[in-house]
Order: C-alpha cells, then structure tokens, then sequence
C-alpha cells in the first residue's frame, strides 16, 4: 500500500533515524577506540564508563547499526508501507532492549547524563512507534469530507 497521509512526518522521523544510527555506525566502524573513549563527545563518554573495552563488541555493534540505517534509509526513500513497517519494527528490536539496559544501568553516569541518554534511547523508541501508528489502516484512511460529514 502507498502511503498516502502523514508522509511528511514519517519520512522525517525516517530520515532522522537514519542520519543518528547512520552517524554512530560510521563513527564506530572507522574508529571504534575513538568512539569508545569519547561518545557522545566533549567532557562526556557514556561508553567507556562501562568497562572494558571490545573492538569486536564495538565493530560488530556498528555492522548491525549500518545495516538499520540503511534500511531506513531505504524505507524514508521509497515510501513503501510495508518496507516503512518492517524498518520500524527492525528500529523497536533494537531500540526496546538497549532502553531497558540502559534503564536498569543508571549508577555509573550523573543525572544530567541519564537524563540525556534515557531521552535520546526513549526517541529511538517512541519515533518507530509513532511511524508504526501513521502507516496503520486507521491512520491512512482518509477522513471525511466536510460535505459527507454534514450529510450523516
């Protein structure tokens, strides 16, 4: 099914997705060690407060965030319901569990920090469920005509 209603909003939270993920795969796939030591940047590593590290854990973790990138890439292209779902569903597989870890792994950063990640890992879960919403059934249909709408 064409999508037909809310394409501005899905292809943006599409693109969004896809440039964030895109961003951290390319970061860690040329420079794992660097993205270790410095995400998310300045003053503040999230990752190496979790100890130690893992270039094999650090490379394969880019692969799989290339690969969902390019997915959703593919779907904010074509615009294709089906291809939009399965992007969005691949997106909350991955995104459920990383919040939930992240949830229960709050000790070792300061409140400011949790509250910056939990957001960013919270996005990466409410964007693929509000596009899940605007490409169902219900959203697509489209609504009544005002003249149809008096007529009942």
């Amino acid at each position: 099914m064409e999508i037909e209603r809310h394409r501005a909003p899905i292809r943006i939270a599409l693109i969004y997705l896809t440039v964030t993920i895109g961003f951290l795969a390319i970061w860690i796939l040329i420079a794992p060690k660097g993205f270790y030591d410095d995400f998310p940047g300045g003053s503040v590593h999230w990752v190496s407060a979790l100890p130690p590290y893992n270039e094999h854990l650090e490379r394969d973790f880019g692969a799989a965030s290339l690969g969902l990138a390019l997915l959703t890439g593919l779907a904010a292209y074509w615009m294709e319901r089906r291809v939009i779902q399965a992007a969005a569903l691949c997106l909350l597989a991955a995104g459920i569990p990383h919040l939930a870890y992240h949830l229960t792994t709050t000790e070792h950063y300061s409140t400011g920090d949790n509250v910056a990640s939990l957001i960013g890992l919270a996005l990466d879960v409410a964007l693929p469920l509000g596009i899940l919403y605007l490409v169902s059934d219900g959203a697509q249909r489209a609504a009544p005509r005002l003249a149809e709408a008096e007529d009942l």
